[in-house]
């Protein structure tokens, strides 16, 4: 099993879409003492690690929570960031000694004008780049993230090509989940599953064509006939979240109890047990339009 570590909330971007909202300014992030804790109780559960946030990589103790990690026998340690500061080089060296195996960064536009105004952090594209770069000039495996939302829909396939070009292990798009900012910009940042689909459709052919791995979150199987390999909920590892205010002991369970939803076009369709359907608040402001009935058998 996979144990994903929230650390904390405390961040060094804004992004507008950001799923924890406004918790760094309520809840401190977990202390040293606290974490190591986490890790020893987590290790009965799994041995793969993802080490996330917020981002964990303003940690002065980042370091030392991965050496207790590989110490504990976690076999694969992820740092899941925003990336930017991978591009220190000294930073990376540091990372890949004290035994990170995987490290996902995330990028959210083909130009540093459409990140950067996501995640309204001047320069955070230039620098996100260059730890692509600096992971990939030494050997290191690199799964980037990209949210899908309304400001990005159009750069979608030129991000993907340059993610290509920039030869990361593999590339996801996210569709934006309507929680925190996210919500609370509703209108600006979540696209109907419609609109967005035709461009994310685009945006896996420059990862197909490259034989480079690819996939999507939270589209439902009815927006990618044809595709519906691409689906990266299949792919998802059984996987127990530790989050300071709670443990979410299978995440696949509470995405289906608590986090996708079905609706009318759902019932009677030939794939709903393919298909975990949209993040449940989005019908909520956007309805069940864009969705569709399928009465073809999956094959």
């Amino acid at each position: 099993m996979r144990i994903d570590l929230k650390a904390g909330f405390q961040c060094n971007n804004r992004c507008r879409f950001c799923v924890q909202g406004d918790r760094r300014l309520h809840e401190p992030d977990r202390d040293t003492a606290a974490l190591m804790a986490a890790l020893e109780a987590d290790r009965a559960h799994g041995d793969r690690l993802v080490l996330t946030g917020g981002e964990v990589t303003i940690r002065r103790d980042l370091a030392a929570l991965v050496r207790h990690a590989r110490a504990l026998g976690y076999r694969e340690v992820q740092l899941q960031s925003n990336g930017r500061r991978f591009a220190v080089p000294a930073f990376c060296d540091a990372m890949i000694e004290a035994g990170v195996t995987e490290f996902s960064p995330a990028l959210h536009g083909a130009t540093p004008q459409t990140h950067d105004a996501l995640t309204r952090a001047p320069g955070s594209w230039r620098q996100t780049v260059q730890g692509i770069r600096n992971l990939r000039a030494r050997g290191q495996r690199v799964l980037t993230n990209s949210v899908v939302a309304r400001p990005n829909l159009r750069e979608l396939p030129a991000l993907a090509a340059l993610l290509v070009a920039l030869d990361v292990s593999q590339y996801q798009l996210a569709m934006v989940h309507p929680l925190g900012s996210a919500w609370a910009a509703f209108d600006e940042i979540v696209p109907r599953l419609d609109e967005a689909a035709p461009w994310v459709r685009a945006a896996l052919v420059p990862g197909i064509e490259a034989g480079v791995p690819c996939m999507v979150e939270a589209m439902p199987a009815c927006l990618l006939s044809g595709l519906e390999r691409f689906l990266s909920e299949a792919r998802i590892p059984p996987t127990r979240i530790d989050d300071p205010t709670r443990v979410v002991p299978d995440f696949r369970a509470s995405r289906l109890a608590d986090g996708k939803a079905k609706g009318p076009p759902c019932a009677a369709c030939t794939w709903t047990d393919r298909c975990e359907g949209p993040w449940r608040e989005y019908p909520e402001r956007h309805g069940w339009g864009a969705l569709r009935t399928r009465t073809d058998l999956p094959a």
